[in-house]
């Protein structure tokens, strides 16, 4: 019997029906990716390092359609906030990978150099190291919260009648459509706010 034209198993393949398995059902395992590629378990051994690999492939693969270009804006709060809405919108396209990667080490060289720029844009702009990661980590928070709420329902609060919550009804009434994006809105103008608060101290 003929090898395949076209071979079972490669990274690319692997990754691509990993995260098809956890945009399904919020994970994925090994034999999962094997069964679905008609291969053998121990074949898919073969070209990643195991189950972390493969999670580092799909951090990989969803961090790559964050724009890059978004970083390269000036001045520094026009780039953080260009990037901080493409970082959104990549994640909020794979809500359920997101507890699996905020929960694991970064370990993927392309998002490890996003990184890099990222830190790089603020140090540059005169903000202290030892408020960078604090400064990027709050970002981080925020852009993946709103891209899990993104995927929640519209209406999170059903009302009963066993408990009176006559403002509460009055306020969810009043937000309208576009909840997540409106709290997102929120929560980035008063990370810029304090932003450039904090770099304003340290200017010279």
């Amino acid at each position: 019997m003929g090898r395949p034209r076209t071979p079972l198993l490669d990274r690319e393949r692997i990754t691509a029906t990993a995260l098809q398995l956890v945009d399904e059902q919020g994970d994925f395992s090994v034999p999962q990716i094997a069964k679905r590629l008609g291969a053998q378990t121990g074949s898919v051994y073969h070209h990643v390092d195991g189950r972390e690999g493969i999670v580092e492939l799909l951090r990989e693969r969803v961090a790559s359609t964050i724009d890059p270009g978004t970083l390269d804006l000036t001045p520094w709060d026009t780039a953080l906030e260009a990037w901080a809405r493409s970082y959104r919108a990549a994640f909020a396209a794979h809500p359920k990978a997101i507890p699996m990667l905020m929960t694991s080490p970064v370990r993927a060289p392309g998002v490890l150099e996003q990184y890099e720029r990222a830190v790089t844009l603020l140090l540059d702009a005169g903000f202290a190291p030892a408020e960078v990661m604090p400064l990027l980590i709050a970002l981080e928070n925020l852009i993946l919260g709103s891209a899990l709420d993104l995927a929640a329902p519209e209406t999170m609060w059903e009302l009963t009648e066993e408990v009176a919550t006559p403002r509460l009804a009055q306020a969810l009434s009043a937000v309208g459509e576009g909840r997540a994006d409106r709290a997102f809105e929120v929560g980035l103008a008063g990370y810029l706010r304090h932003a450039r608060a904090l770099h304003q101290a340290y200017a010279p």
